[in-house]
């Protein structure tokens, strides 16, 4: 006899364990020569050693399914725990344009032929440049797909980063210290996130430095290996800067660089980098560019009439 134990403090095992623990009685029955004991976030299970290391496989893929979906139905603990399989058996639910499922299930997809491709380049392209006007996704979309990365362990590490460039407002006079100040400017990365991971487990990357928020400033001196890495709001940052952030990327990372040039809150004897940079390198064939328009956009219908409208001033 022997004994496994599962620590599920980053799982919400109140929705893994089901209404009154209805799934751990289903696999309870599905395994009837073990005996699984369930305290708070623990699993053990204790039985024969070829029981136990069958059971253990097929939890295993039963907790990434969790992990991923947010929710996990009874025909997918039965087919997981009761049938031989790989893991990419587990990933064939997807559709072809979810990316992953966020807290509580709910599917996260790419909504539009841009989104869609930022999707399919990703797995092709190790740096990509995603330019377009508020409300198209291009952030949000970014942030799932460097999520996805690390939940399908292609990667160790996501990096979240933007200029502390500030928007009409002074960061000095609010009360503070620097992450303080910082964490308002930096407020929409940790909403997307909010969407996609759960609680617990998105405070855990924090803690240990899995998921990383900082100033661009903060990226120089460093190589970043082994990442998935964002610069959001790219438009804010100068040639200078942009040189510098792009030459962090080391070994098996992805770089993705959103910006919105309608939006550049540099003071006016400052010049942004980031129009500049793409026509610098759009003659390298390793760097995609992905320009997104009005018809990304994925809030309100007015935004979209309200872009229209700003970009038809500009050309008069």
């Amino acid at each position: 006899m022997s004994e496994k134990t599962f620590d599920l403090h980053l799982i919400d095992h109140s929705g893994f364990y089901g209404i009154k623990d209805s799934n751990i009685e289903l696999i309870r029955k599905l395994f009837p020569k073990l005996k699984i004991i369930v305290r708070g976030d623990m699993v053990k299970v204790i039985g024969e050693d070829e029981e136990i290391e069958i059971f253990y496989q097929r939890f295993q893929l039963l907790l990434d399914l969790f992990d991923k979906q947010g929710k996990i139905e009874n025909n997918e603990i039965v087919n997981l725990m009761l049938y031989d399989q790989d893991e990419q058996s587990s990933n064939n639910l997807n559709g072809d344009d979810l990316i992953l499922y966020g807290r509580n299930g709910i599917p996260i997809k790419a909504r539009t032929p841009n989104q869609k491709r930022m999707y399919g380049a990703i797995y092709k392209y190790d740096m990509m440049f995603c330019i377009g006007p508020a409300g198209t996704g291009k952030t949000y979309t970014a942030i799932a797909l460097a999520v996805k990365f690390l939940k399908d362990k292609k990667i160790k590490k996501i990096i979240l980063t933007r200029p502390a460039v500030e928007a009409g407002e002074n960061l000095g006079f609010l009360p503070g210290d620097l992450k303080e100040k910082l964490d308002p400017y930096m407020q929409p990365l940790y909403d997307a996130l909010n969407d996609m991971l759960p609680a617990a487990k998105l405070n855990s990357y924090f803690e240990d430095g899995t998921i990383e928020i900082a100033p661009l400033a903060f990226m120089r001196g460093r190589t970043l290996e082994n990442a998935f890495v964002i610069l959001d709001e790219a438009q804010n940052a100068t040639l200078g800067q942009m040189k510098m952030f792009l030459t962090r990327m080391g070994e098996n990372s992805k770089f993705i660089i959103t910006g919105d040039v309608t939006q550049i809150d540099l003071p006016p004897h400052q010049a942004s980098g980031l129009l500049q940079t793409c026509q610098m390198l759009r003659n390298i064939d390793d760097i995609n560019f992905i320009f997104l328009n009005e018809n990304d956009v994925m809030r309100h219908p007015l935004v979209s009439k309200i872009i229209k409208k700003f970009e038809e001033n500009q050309r008069d």
